[in-house]
């Protein structure tokens, strides 16, 4: 007697083990990137308050400053190259593969920076090490940022593609509160001389542990059905030149999401980065209240990434958006002023809504992002609109704040025009945009 397979058994097994590797997908995509990104704000951190003075000390204040954040540039400088690599490669072979070699070398170089000698020890040496370390650095997370993100959407269903894609959002503001937790907790445990000397270095060098982790978790999991589908197609169906078909037939889709991107990514730096420093050398703020100030406005960013992206699941990408921009302008105008009153409760307050709007947005860019490219240039399209909205404004935005501040005597209203203006355009975008939500992500046509 023969035994017929029952197909809503089989049908129920492929559901089950779809929703394990979506689950696996985007815990692998956000712890992973989350400690990534730890290293990143770290960098970021200290770029903006400790390596000043251990590894540019011949110029004056002020120089030294902006030649660190300059060097803190660099890295998302090099983001660009890395996104056009590993995304080139990543829509050939595969997203798995090139998340595990980025999380790799991001891991090895914060490694190495716990590692640096100072100025005083080796001249100019040091800070050329610094800078060297910190391209590695950025290059493998111009790949890995948008692989990650790949990976969660493109396994997630069509009916969750939001909050997964909010779960990443998560990542980089749940790194910004490891990272200042860490250096306030061993600034306060430690003397100045001492945290100067080494404590800096304890986060870099325990980070390479925790990166590990991350490579762990994602040797657990499996390809995207995006990619198996193309896959499934033919050799003839993956682009022998994704970076050509981005710009063949793409280029205006890449354009508007980069020019969209470059406003919540000037916002993000300007807050994370920029604001320490005018809080501690400008209001006179302590170093250790900054780094709790911190903490407290990326609380509100993880509470507003998750809320962008589970509002996109249900009122669609581009009203949500909308949304998002419009707070982001208007906590941009009172920003500023709300500083200046030296209070310390004001001041979390505006800082928690100003950044949890920006990462409201910043929750609904993976998803908004993929569900705009077909999947044989989706990671290249993707990582290049991304890491392309970082170099042209996200990374240049702490420099020109400071220039800017200087340049006008101290005065922040500059700052804000252009702040401001950035987030306009990005509103903009967002209203010339079509509406994504629902896009069949395993299609392929390249026009």
């Amino acid at each position: 007697m023969s035994v017929t397979a029952d197909p809503n058994i089989a049908a129920g097994e492929r559901s089950a083990q779809a929703h394990l590797m979506a689950r696996r997908a985007v815990a692998g995509a956000t712890v992973g990137t989350a400690l990534e990104w730890f290293d990143f704000a770290l960098y970021g951190v200290v770029a903006a308050t400790i390596f000043p003075k251990l590894f540019f000390p011949s110029l004056d204040p002020t120089a030294s400053l902006l030649a660190s954040l300059a060097s803190f540039w660099a890295g998302l400088a090099a983001r660009p190259l890395g996104a056009v690599i590993c995304g080139m490669l990543g829509d050939r072979w595969g997203r798995r593969n090139l998340m595990l070699v980025t999380v790799s070398v991001m891991g090895a170089s914060s490694f190495l920076m716990g590692l640096l000698p100072t100025y005083q020890q080796v001249g100019i040496l040091a800070p050329t090490l610094l800078v060297s370390l910190r391209i590695v650095q950025g290059f493998a997370l111009g790949g890995e940022s948008t692989g990650a993100q790949l990976m969660a959407v493109e396994h997630a269903s069509a009916t969750k593609r939001g909050l997964y894609s909010g779960l990443l959002g998560i990542c980089s503001p749940l790194s910004q509160i490891l990272a200042n937790f860490a250096l306030f907790a061993l600034s306060g445990l430690l003397s100045a001389d001492d945290f100067e000397s080494f404590g800096w270095r304890i986060p870099f060098l325990a980070s390479f542990v925790l990166v590990l982790l991350g490579i762990y978790i994602r040797t657990k999991v499996s390809e995207t059905p995006a990619f198996e589908a193309l896959k499934k197609k033919g050799e003839g169906a993956r682009a022998a030149n994704p970076l050509g078909v981005v710009f063949k037939f793409h280029w205006r889709t890449a354009l508007r999401l980069t020019l969209f991107f470059c406003g919540p990514a000037a916002l993000f730096y300007l807050i994370v980065v920029f604001s320490l420093s005018y809080l501690t050398k400008n209001l006179g703020v302590p170093k250790q209240t900054g780094f709790m100030l911190l903490m407290v406005a990326n609380v509100c960013a993880i509470v507003g990434a998750l809320a962008g992206g589970y509002l996109s699941d249900r009122i669609g990408r581009k009203r949500a958006l909308l949304i998002g921009s419009f707070c982001t302008l208007i906590c941009c105008l009172i920003y500023f002023p709300i500083l200046n009153q030296h209070s310390v409760v004001m001041t979390m307050a505006v800082m928690g809504a100003f950044l949890g709007f920006t990462q409201f947005q910043s929750g609904i860019q993976p998803v908004w992002f993929a569900e705009s490219f077909p999947t044989e240039a989706r990671y290249t399209g993707s990582a290049l609109s991304y890491s392309g909205a970082n170099l042209l404004t996200g990374g240049p935005m702490p420099i020109v704040a400071v220039a800017l501040l200087n340049a006008f005597h101290g005065s922040p209203w500059a700052i804000v025009a252009v702040c401001g203006s950035l987030n306009l355009l990005s509103f903009l975008m967002i209203a010339t945009s079509r509406e994504t939500k629902g896009t069949a992500l395993e299609r392929s046509a390249t026009h």
